[in-house]
């Protein structure tokens, strides 16, 4: 700007072309360079710069860390897979064991039921012979009426159920002359005796039996007491 051109020129005016030039200044001192294109149709063509993956410009530490977080999430990734199969092997494994032990008390139920039919057979079996010699002590009696001959087949008979019950483990309970033990005697009478007898079991009225440990049923006996 002239001086003689500055003169006619308000302050205002002066002022707008000076920031004018300031402009112009600015802009020939930063060069632009516009790589777009264009074709016939007005459409911009894309350049090779347009091309490039914006990754190229990603900062080493990001891309290393981008890397770490991709092998990370591989590693869960494999871990939950493996976890999964690891329980699907566990269900397999319990309800096998659960097929197979369900198989086992049905084995061993229908083996119990088994051994417990058996044991009743037997048991049975070895009082058939004990009716047996009844009946025939009975029809003795029909055609012989002397008593000795009922009383020795009685008897007879009585031995032998006695020796069954042995073979079987029930075993009788000492009484008569044995000191009274309230877990094997019932008493049911006392009577007087001497300090001898004290305590101490003087007649049977029934006699007891036990199994093994196992109590059938008590002696009923008669119990000597002192004066």
């Amino acid at each position: 700007m002239t001086w003689f051109k500055r003169k006619k020129m308000s302050p205002e005016e002066i002022k707008k072309e000076e920031n004018e030039e300031l402009l112009d200044e600015e802009n020939e001192s930063i060069p632009v360079v516009d790589k777009r294109t264009f074709n016939a149709d007005g459409e911009r063509v894309k350049q090779e710069d347009d091309k490039k993956p914006a990754h190229d410009h990603v900062p080493p530490i990001v891309a290393k860390l981008e890397g770490e977080v991709t092998v990370e999430r591989q590693r869960r990734e494999a871990a939950e897979h493996k976890l999964i199969g690891v329980q699907a092997k566990f269900d397999e494994l319990r309800a096998q064991m659960e097929r197979e032990t369900a198989e086992m008390r049905q084995r061993l139920q229908r083996h119990n039921e088994q051994r417990m039919q058996i044991e009743k057979s037997e048991f049975l079996t070895s009082l058939l012979p004990v009716l047996d010699n009844l009946n025939l002590a009975v029809k003795a009696g029909e055609t012989d009426t002397s008593f000795e001959h009922l009383f020795a087949g009685v008897k007879g008979t009585a031995r032998m159920f006695e020796q069954m019950l042995l073979s079987l483990g029930v075993e009788p309970i000492v009484a008569v002359g044995a000191d009274f033990d309230p877990e094997l005697h019932e008493a049911v009478e006392m009577v007087e005796a001497d300090e001898e007898n004290d305590g101490k079991i003087t007649a049977e009225f029934s006699r007891g039996y036990k199994f093994g440990e196992r109590l059938l049923r008590p002696a009923r006996v008669q119990v000597g007491k002192a004066k």
